[in-house]
């Protein structure tokens, strides 16, 4: 004989509160099955081993990999102007995004 978890009348009527249900809107011998069949569904998922740590899935990165913080000088001018011949006044021109044709 299996041994399986039910839910008591006084847990259904607290379950029938909390999820604004009224006694006289349900037939409470159907839904009482189906919130046993629920709490059946947590009893096998139980049974699985969940001690993976989900963080291992992930890449970790080691601080002592990683680069210095340090400040280093940026482009001047003159060396971005030869990077591209669609520069003027400060700044990069690129094709348009957005309207027709994006």
């Amino acid at each position: 004989m299996e041994n399986k978890k039910t839910v008591d009348g006084d847990t259904l009527e607290k379950l029938l509160y909390l999820s604004r249900l009224s006694p006289e809107s349900t037939d409470l011998a159907t839904l009482k099955k189906q919130v046993d069949d629920i709490v059946g569904y947590f009893e096998i998922l139980s049974k699985y081993d969940d001690s993976e740590n989900p963080y291992d899935a992930y890449p970790s990165t080691q601080a002592e990999k990683l680069r210095e913080d340090s400040v280093v000088a940026g482009l001047d001018i003159p060396d971005v102007k030869k990077v591209t011949e669609n520069f003027m006044d400060g700044y990069f021109q690129v094709p348009k995004v957005l309207g027709e044709g994006a």
